[in-house]
């Protein structure tokens, strides 16, 4: 926690120094976990004399917010979270471990009970406890009442606030406007912008900076949209399927790669995705490649689906929400493959293992001749039987077999049997 200035001479040159304000205003996941580090090594390499966050986010992942809750702790630089609309859940854990806070009139602290990925409530004993214990802890780090932090985090707790009037109950969460905040210390001043905070502080508001999203966070925040990777897996999906089942378009194949591309590459700028998630999705392309050239009963295309499914759930910031993406993605790209396969069911690669050529007479192709009128007839070797040889018929020669008996030269023979073109003989 930043130390404030031990002597008037001290304020006086930190009154001078630049003011950084990090915006706190979306889910809190890894990606904002990047990005406000980029912004504290930014002010600490300016000489920063105050970072003011300003925060209006409905919170997000409890270890991400107990990161950046380290890295306020640690920083050397005097930290304000100023509150402009609501500090819910881990947003207000994060707004707790500032040196002060400042909200902005018809703002909101706390509801900070833990939920799951689907918004239900976290019911774990051992999860709430330690969740309460971290909330508890960081309201005391700065001076204020642990039991008001704790009743954010845990619905069974009964807590006292007489300076408001009020008695928070088992079955019910703290949340604190602006005006309560204030008169039970979770507010240090009520304020209408971030510059009037910064006067407050003591700062002068002509060297205050704005820290800005780069254009790649700016992007991958677009990608990482529920919406839009949902919309990117679909086409990945489609476009990469279509181009394997009717190969020669090149154009689904192409589309179906650079949707996946940027899906991944959205989540990675974001910070949520490492470089195992590419290899995933490089492996399970290549493995279902396979599976549609090289005889594995299937078992290149299970292992090629289930390393696509990992990358693409690994590379997002919560797996329930990539789960739901990818069921919908799934089931829409069905639907087209089907449409797709069977509007060109000429093209299928599937059409390749069937054997379509017909070998006519026209094409100089001259079928077996039917011998079956041979039956009966007799004729004498020309060669010796062992069991096979020749027999004249009819004034031809005529390739036959015996049932396995030795029959000499110039002996007579009848035709018993034929089979194709296999003419069996036996002495007469």
């Amino acid at each position: 926690m930043a130390a404030s200035f031990p002597n008037q001479a001290g304020a006086e040159t930190a009154k001078m120094a630049p003011v950084y304000v990090i915006p706190v205003d979306q889910k809190i996941e890894t990606g904002l976990e990047k990005f406000m580090k980029r912004g504290f090594k930014e002010a600490e390499k300016m000489n920063a004399g105050l970072i003011v966050l300003d925060i209006n986010t409905p919170g997000g992942l409890v270890t991400t917010a107990q990161n950046i809750g380290k890295m306020i702790r640690e920083s050397k630089i005097e930290t304000v979270a100023y509150i402009r609309g609501n500090a819910a859940s881990a947003g207000s854990y994060i707004a707790l471990n500032a040196d002060k806070i400042a909200m902005s009139p018809g703002s909101m602290i706390g509801a900070a009970a833990m939920v799951d990925g689907t918004g239900k409530r976290v019911e774990d004993p051992k999860l709430v406890a330690a969740w309460k214990s971290e909330m508890a802890a960081a309201a005391e780090s700065s001076g204020r009442n642990a039991k008001i932090a704790a009743g954010m985090a845990d619905i069974n707790m009964v807590v006292d606030m007489p300076e408001i009037g009020e008695t928070k109950e088992k079955g019910e969460i703290i949340a604190l406007s602006s005006e309560q905040a204030l008169k039970v210390g979770y507010a240090d001043k009520i304020a209408s912008s971030p510059e009037e905070v910064v006067s407050w502080m003591g700062y002068a508001n002509d060297d205050l900076i704005q820290v800005e999203r780069t254009g790649a966070e700016k992007i991958a925040a677009f990608l990482t949209h529920p919406v839009v990777m949902t919309i990117l897996l679909f086409l990945g999906i489609a476009g990469i399927v279509i181009e394997l089942i009717v190969p020669g378009f090149g154009v689904p194949g192409i589309i179906g790669v650079a949707a996946f591309v940027l899906y991944f590459f959205g989540n990675y700028v974001a910070g949520f995705a490492g470089n195992e998630t590419w290899l995933l999705f490089i492996v399970g392309l290549i493995l279902m490649i396979l599976e549609m050239f090289v005889p594995s009963f299937g078992i290149l295309g299970v292992l090629g689906a289930i390393s696509l499914v990992a990358g693409v759930v690994r590379a997002a910031y919560d797996t329930s929400h990539a789960m739901v993406s990818l069921g919908i993605a799934f089931i829409a790209a069905l639907i087209v493959v089907v449409i797709v396969a069977f509007i060109f069911k000429e093209r299928g690669i599937w059409n390749r293992f069937i054997l379509k050529e017909s070998l006519t007479k026209e094409q100089g192709y001259v079928p077996t001749e039917a011998r079956e009128f041979l039956v009966g007839k007799e004729g004498v070797s020309v060669t010796p039987l062992r069991p096979a040889g020749t027999v004249l018929i009819d004034g031809e020669r005529v390739d036959v077999v015996t049932e396995g008996e030795f029959v000499p030269t110039d002996t007579a023979v009848t035709v018993i049997h034929v089979e194709g073109a296999r003419v069996v003989v036996k002495p007469k």
